[in-house]
């Protein structure tokens, strides 16, 4: 990287998964202080430790990215432990089994509470409220505090972390898709916004990439994939899914001050060519 990043502050939301761990360490590596916020503090402790270990600084707070209060006192102790934020990655977010639906379209049988079958109609309406509140003001929040901030300080730069749900609907995610194709538009209404401020915007939108959650998805206790598996990777042209540290040549260029100076507002898929692909 071109920009001198020694001793600049990066908050990372989410940083206990997989994705946001290796973009911290990452981070750490080319000389920030990293301060790490997620609700499981276990999960935080362990990238903090190997940050550490090679010699980077790292402050882990647990936080609801939902709730101002709860950003607003993590933020106030970065501003005291390690400075003011320069960089800010929106990665909390995530979905729930139950928001999910167990069949791609209606079925009769979901009206009559069928346990077997899991439809649009016999979700639960309050964690299908929940998903879309974490996703969205688990963005929202964060950017509204640390963006005050960095328009303080005269400039930063913020990275949301959108989906390939943020392009076109998939089946069985309605909270979720609705979510990240919130933060699409939104990365695209603050990056406008902050223009000014000298604050640029913008987001990475992740392909098929295995997590804890998604693991149980994609794959049977045997090993073997699921239908849902086989049919992402039949429509990816690279017949894989990807790697979490290959999303960070990507971060890389849009953090830098001289490479992508002029890059914002824009949402960037890194998908292994699933968008490009009708599956015909």
């Amino acid at each position: 990287m071109e920009n001198n990043t020694e001793g600049k502050v990066a908050v990372i939301t989410g940083a206990g998964g997989t994705l946001c761990s290796e973009m911290a360490l990452d981070l750490a590596q080319k000389g920030y202080k990293v301060a790490l916020l997620g609700r499981s503090l276990d999960k935080l402790k362990i990238v903090e430790k190997q940050i550490r270990k090679n010699g980077g600084v790292a402050l882990s707070i647990s936080a609801d990215v939902s709730i101002e209060s709860s950003v607003k006192s993590a933020a106030d102790l970065i501003g005291k432990e390690l400075g003011n934020c320069s960089v800010l990655i929106n990665g909390a977010g995530g979905n729930q089994m139950d928001a999910l639906t167990n069949i791609p379209e209606f079925d009769p049988r979901e009206l009559e509470n069928d346990a077997e079958i899991k439809g649009f109609f016999n979700l639960k309406m309050d964690v299908f409220q929940s998903v879309i509140n974490v996703n969205t003001m688990g963005t929202v929040i964060p950017s509204f505090i640390f963006g005050r901030d960095m328009a303080i300080e005269g400039g930063g730069v913020m990275i949301n972390i959108a989906s390939m749900n943020s392009y076109r609907p998939l089946s069985k995610v309605g909270a979720y898709g609705m979510a990240k194709a919130g933060i699409a538009n939104f990365t695209q209404w603050l990056a406008t916004y902050l223009a000014p401020a000298n604050i640029r915007v913008n987001a990475i939108a992740p392909g098929f990439f295995l997590n804890d959650r998604s693991r149980k998805i994609m794959f049977n206790e045997d090993g073997t994939q699921t239908d849902r598996a086989i049919s992402i990777l039949g429509h990816t042209p690279m017949k894989r899914f990807g790697e979490a540290s290959e999303l960070i040549g990507c971060l890389n260029w849009l953090i830098d001050e001289k490479a992508a100076a002029f890059v914002t507002g824009t949402v960037i898929p890194i998908d292994g060519g699933f968008l490009s692909s009708s599956g015909v």
